[in-house]
């Protein structure tokens, strides 16, 4: 969503303004997953181990989040040092 919507209508791509954005799209995703699972016991399979929802939720969001955000900063040329 925030690749194809949020990220293209910034007037000035930053890495500070894209790391605001996220900030936010990662707690609201964290609070869908904690509505649904918060105290339910289901385990949630990492292939080697079984962690909780809360670990699942962040190891996800990061797996897809890094390429994509990678992608848009070099197609953009955003500085990743930073510098806005």
């Amino acid at each position: 969503m925030a690749y194809l919507g949020i990220y293209p209508g910034l007037q000035h791509k930053t890495l500070n303004r894209m790391l605001a954005v996220d900030l936010a799209l990662s707690a609201l995703a964290l609070t869908v997953a904690g509505a649904l699972f918060w105290g339910s016991g289901v385990p949630f399979n990492m292939i080697l181990f079984e962690v909780n929802w809360a670990v699942f939720t962040i190891v996800t969001i990061m797996l897809m989040e890094v390429p994509l955000f990678l992608w848009f900063a070099k197609k953009h040329g955003i500085s990743l040092s930073g510098d806005d």
